[in-house]
């Protein structure tokens, strides 16, 4: 008998590219029928079979106080009883600026979005208006977004020039992008030694999401921001995913690293399409109107997605919030490691603050080639006996895994117990 779920995926491969909005959500790297979600609450939501999962994506990161939060709902109801949108300044985005500004030290100035897309790329452009320079540097497994010159894979040296990933980039704008390996200091140095005087910008995840989650060595730190420094490159970093998800203050605070220029979404939005960019007064002021590096945007702004975000990140700041987040992340790595230890399977885990990696290895990846080395068949085994449990992880190898304050101990120890379940009978 057809499914809900399977059903509305034939239906949509009709109409929509491979039946989805975004390419991850096909399941083509787990196999299988893509979930239909009707409704989320706290913790859990519902596919189009009425099925109920516990949900470790939260819509890839932004919901972190749960779905549905009364808070958050009541003002996105308010402020959109005055008006979906104005295409002119409100009240609300310079309070949305004020809170950016306090939370986050390295913000002199920001401009707010709609997609973190939207806001790396802008930032990239900002770099080279800045600097009058044009090379940047990206990290292998790193992910920024959709623009033509974030779309770049590594050449076959550290230091060749960078190859279009996806087709409709053309070769001339991914040549102006060098991929370096991502928490290789001495391979930073390196380039910075042989084309400093060409390099805008330096811009990565300061913990990498995009490839599973892979956490950064000090030295890698250390050396982003020495070199950035000393050459004047802007050092960016894309807090699109750990911006008040590892901590109030984001990786930046957490690991005490301040960037030239930062990008930010997911969290600030509150599940809304909202992002901003911001950073340096001197570099800030480079944009339109103020400078001639242009950008604009209809939507960026807007009064519903920024009561969203603004609810957000007030709800963020109760006391002990990130303690009881991580806490959780920690109990779920910590129980699952145990679960497949005790059966004998290669599994490893770690978390940082709210985001959590899943890695059939015997060892933590500190690298693209470390997480690539990982049994990915495996994990896809495990995905979809996951699923017909009731957990809803990441339909990929390669993706970060979040926890929500709506997740319980209970929560977590449920579904632990599935994992033991499912590695007892592991051969």
């Amino acid at each position: 008998m057809t499914t809900h779920n399977q059903q509305l995926f034939t239906d949509s491969q009709k109409l929509i590219p491979g039946g989805v909005n975004s390419p991850v959500r096909a399941f083509r790297s787990v196999g299988g029928t893509p979930l239909f979600f009707q409704r989320g609450l706290g913790a859990y939501v519902w596919d189009a079979d009425g099925k109920k999962y516990t949900d470790y994506v939260g819509s890839w990161g932004p919901m972190i106080v749960g779905h549905c939060h009364p808070d958050v709902v009541k003002a996105v109801q308010d402020a959109a009883a005055q008006g979906l949108g104005f295409g002119a300044p409100t009240a609300s985005e310079l309070e949305m600026a004020e809170l950016l500004c306090k939370l986050l030290p390295s913000l002199e100035m920001v401009r707010l979005v709609s997609s973190g897309t939207e806001a790396t790329m802008t930032a990239i452009r900002l770099a080279r208006g800045f600097t009058g320079r044009s090379r940047i540097i990206k990290f292998e497994g790193c992910y920024h977004g959709h623009s033509d010159g974030l779309l770049v894979k590594a050449g076959s040296g550290a230091l060749t020039f960078g190859q279009p990933s996806s087709s409709g980039v053309p070769a001339e704008i991914a040549a102006l992008t060098t991929v370096l390996a991502y928490n290789d200091a001495a391979g930073l140095e390196k380039c910075f030694a042989e084309m400093g005087h060409e390099i805008a910008a330096v811009i990565v995840e300061p913990v990498a999401g995009n490839m599973n989650l892979v956490t950064p060595k000090r030295e890698f730190l250390d050396a982003l921001r020495k070199l950035c420094t000393q050459h004047g490159a802007v050092l960016i970093l894309d807090e699109v995913m750990t911006g008040f998800r590892v901590s109030l203050q984001g990786a930046q605070g957490y690991y005490g690293v301040k960037p030239d220029l930062v990008t930010l979404g997911k969290v600030m939005g509150g599940g809304l399409p909202a992002a901003a960019f911001g950073g340096r007064r001197d570099i800030m002021q480079c944009l339109s109107p103020l400078g001639a590096v242009y950008q604009a945007g209809t939507l960026s702004g807007n009064p519903v997605a920024v009561a969203a975000g603004l609810t957000t990140l007030k709800l963020v700041q109760a006391p002990g919030f990130y303690e009881y987040l991580a806490q959780r992340a920690r109990q779920l790595t910590e129980g699952l490691t145990i679960a497949a230890h005790k059966h004998g399977i290669a599994f490893c885990a770690q978390s940082v603050g709210g985001m959590f990696g899943l890695y059939f290895s015997k060892t933590l990846p500190t690298s693209y080639d470390e997480v690539m080395s990982c049994d990915k068949a495996a994990f896809n085994r495990f995905f979809h006996a996951m699923l017909d449990e009731g957990v809803y992880l990441a339909p990929s190898a390669f993706e970060a895994g979040f926890v929500s304050a709506a997740h319980t101990e209970a929560d977590i120890a449920a579904t632990v117990a599935a994992a033991d379940k499912i590695f007892s009978g592991w051969r």
